[in-house]
């Protein structure tokens, strides 16, 4: 029956995960040892899932002979790696609760966050691109020098008490990795196998930093169930089975990596494939052919540097059936493209948020073709969705409002935050995304925008996803980004930035006479400017924000009294 109200909830044959991911991990370790579980192209890693289960268990104990318990706050800090993985699975057996930290943090970002979750520990990189995170340790922590490796005392971090550095590299105050991995013995190990079973699917085990445009970021706490479920459906969504082999560009330090990466092959028996510490569309191509990758995830602005990488068509990329796109709104010529070119029939749209664990939309594969390019599809299952006005009632099919989201994969909330966790959940336990989307009579879903993205310009209500997907069919746009800028008189003016085609070409007055009676006057952008690359997260978002600051600033210097 079709729907009348744009209010969901996802059917499902079967049950959700009731366990934590240190049982299930083993479950699955058990059942098929000798399938691989890890690849790491940049480590010379490839291990079964015995192995895993085995560097698994080495850390844990190594954690518990450090004293590091559960409910213990212990950080993780630095790019892709078998350690980081290693570090995921070896927290979540022993019940220590993961922090991801971004490996792009610098020290006053790293002083917050450590400080916020009160963290007892962190495992990090030696370096990673300009970043040589034990030197911002030190200068953080000036006492290290004289400090105890197994017992730092910091008046300025009072809880911290063990940095575990990967490397070999001897730094005073810290511990190498490998020689924690030695440290825990038959007393420990006993240990590890009491406490597996008496752990909880509901107790947190995740805390993800949310990055705002403005404000400190919020670490969103996340439990057993949210992310093993989250991952488990995702897989589900994939067709996952143990024989496929996929591909994670993606940072793992986000529920991208982690979770529809990591836990959702962990979920299947599937193989964990990372091509490189950090996203490069060359050596990702090399990988997919090379381990004939049956999966390959990513955000849309990846998927546009692989495809456009002068020797794309140079790749066997045959073997690729599936994958997640997703992170920022997918343009539906780039998802088009990745189905015919790349060989991801069944490529999905993924659509949620940190806070979600991370998903609450998947499409497909038996999705209609316009729906999976034009939608981020239907409700994942056992999950409640509705589309609310400003006074949160649930607005009919087609109109456009706000996505609620309830159930299973909604965060426990933000770590000792209340205050702004009320903001995002409400008394019924719906989660406020601030998108605006839009629901048709079958229950799929378009993202029309951020709410806080939305233009208006002299009264009009301005949706820049719109205008970005029409002028993704102009020959020479590669990628395209669109947001508001103040404006004295209307408000707000429409601004775009626009990345060519490699050997294309294209003007101002070329883009607004393409839009000229295509798109409404008012939606035409006033100003455009040609780019070689958006200003992005380490996740690969684009920072809106940050190019909205800069054309404001251009404008104004250009014109002083507007």
């Amino acid at each position: 029956m079709a729907l009348k109200q744009s209010y969901i909830c996802g059917k499902s044959d079967s049950q959700l995960i009731y366990q934590t991911i240190g049982e299930y991990f083993d479950h699955i370790s058990h059942a098929q040892p000798d399938n691989e579980a890890l690849v790491v192209a940049h480590q010379g890693i490839r291990w079964t899932y015995a192995t895993l289960q085995q560097k698994v268990n080495e850390l844990a104990a190594g954690l518990l002979a450090l004293g590091i318990n559960t409910g213990d706050r212990v950080g993780i800090w630095g790019p892709n790696s078998y350690e980081w993985t290693v570090t995921q699975f070896a927290t979540a057996k022993i019940g220590a609760i993961m922090v991801c930290l971004n490996p792009a943090y610098r020290i006053r970002e790293l002083e917050y966050a450590l400080n916020k979750v009160e963290c007892k520990a962190i495992v990090c990189a030696e370096q990673f691109k300009s970043s040589c995170y034990p030197d911002m340790l030190q200068e953080l922590l000036p006492e290290l020098a004289q400090c105890p490796a197994d017992n730092i005392q910091s008046d300025a971090f009072p809880h911290l008490r063990n940095i575990i550095k990967m490397g070999d590299n001897a730094v005073p105050g810290m511990l190498n990795y490998a020689q924690v991995t030695k440290m825990g013995g038959p007393a420990e190990q006993e240990k590890l196998k009491s406490i597996v079973g008496l752990l909880l699917p509901d107790d947190p085990i995740n805390i993800q930093f949310t990055s705002g445009t403005t404000g400190q970021p919020k670490g969103a706490t996340l439990t057993h169930c949210n992310i093993l479920n989250n991952g488990f459906l995702a897989g589900e969504g994939m067709r996952l089975t143990p024989p496929d082999k996929v591909c994670i560009p993606v940072p793992l330090y986000h529920c991208f990596g982690m979770v529809l990466g990591n836990l959702s092959c962990i979920a299947h028996g599937a193989t964990m494939v990372y091509p490189n510490d950090a996203f490069d569309p060359l050596t990702t191509l090399q990988v997919v052919e090379k381990e004939r990758c049956t999966a390959l995830h990513g955000v849309p602005t990846m998927f546009i540097s692989e495809l456009d990488h002068p020797k794309f068509k140079d790749f066997d990329l045959s073997s690729l059936r599936t994958g997640i796109m997703a992170g920022s709104l997918c343009p539906a010529e780039v998802m088009k493209r990745v189905i015919n070119e790349m060989h991801m029939e069944h490529v999905l749209i993924g659509y949620g948020q940190t806070e979600l664990s991370p998903l609450n939309h998947l499409t497909l594969p038996e999705d209609p073709i316009e729906k999976r390019v034009e939608t981020v599809g239907r409700v994942m299952a056992r999950i409640e969705v509705k589309l609310v006005d400003e006074q949160n009632r649930v607005i009919p099919v087609g109109e456009r409002g706000e996505v609620c989201t309830r159930g299973y994969s909604v965060m426990r909330g933000y770590w000792n935050d209340p205050v702004r966790t009320a903001e995002t959940i409400d008394p019924g336990g719906w989660l406020h995304s601030g998108d605006i989307g839009v629901m048709d009579a079958d229950g799929y879903v378009t993202i029309v925008g951020r709410s806080k993205d939305m233009i208006i310009r002299g009264g009009e209500n301005i949706y820049p996803k719109e205008i970005e997907e029409f002028l993704y069919t102009h020959p020479a746009v590669q990628d395209i980004q669109v947001f508001g800028i103040a404006h004295s008189d209307y408000g707000e003016e429409v601004c775009a930035w626009i990345c060519l085609k490699p050997g294309s070409s294209a003007c101002v007055s070329e883009i607004t006479a393409y839009c000229k009676n295509q798109i409404a006057h008012f939606k035409i952008p006033k100003h455009i400017r040609f780019v070689e690359e958006f200003p992005l997260t380490v996740t690969g978002k684009v920072q809106k924000f940050k190019m909205r600051e800069v054309m404001e600033l251009e404008i104004s210097q250009a014109s002083p009294t507007r």
